[in-house]
């Protein structure tokens, strides 16, 4: 029985795994998702509910260091909850749609917040949101190409993500 269980771990060890890391077109990759999750996101918020995203907009520009703790405080609610039901097995069920329900409120907020800074640096013209959206979803993923962007990129986020959800919970 030893012989066994020492020719499985010899065999074991000798396996070789061929994973092709690269960092820098992981990077790239995340970048260009952000830029187009933002670009759409915010072409559908701009296009069904303007008057929200402009609320929104102005929540975040009011008060954005509230917004972001608000956000931040959530997303760390939302990780333990996932956590717990995660570890009941039975509430797997419950934690997948939950998750894909944050990731969608998360695009929200982060759209809302790129493009309350992008209506700060660009001049919007009545209810073209083109150059806005534009410079929206070019900040976002050119912060994420940044790498340590990345960081601010999420506070960002976190900042929208708050701002959203203040009223609703």
């Amino acid at each position: 029985m030893f012989e066994a269980l020492a020719a499985l771990s010899d065999a074991l060890l000798q396996v070789n795994v061929d994973i092709d890391l690269n960092p820098l077109a992981n990077v790239v990759q995340g970048a260009v998702g952000s830029f187009l999750t933002t670009l759409v996101v915010g072409a559908i918020l701009t296009a069904v509910a303007p008057e929200f995203l402009e609320d929104r907009m102005a929540a975040v520009v009011d008060d954005p260091v509230g917004s972001f703790v608000y956000g931040f405080l959530v997303l760390i609610a939302l990780a333990l909850v996932t956590i717990v039901l995660v570890i009941t097995i039975l509430g797997i069920l419950v934690a997948i749609p939950l998750i894909l329900l944050a990731y969608v409120v998360w695009a929200v907020g982060a759209t809302v917040a790129f493009l309350a800074i992008a209506d700060r640096l660009v001049d919007r013209e009545g209810d073209d949101w083109t150059a806005s959206l534009l410079v929206a979803a070019a900040l976002n993923g050119g912060l994420v190409l940044t790498g340590v962007g990345g960081i601010l990129s999420f506070c960002i986020g976190a900042a929208g993500f708050g701002a959203v959800l203040e009223d609703r919970l």
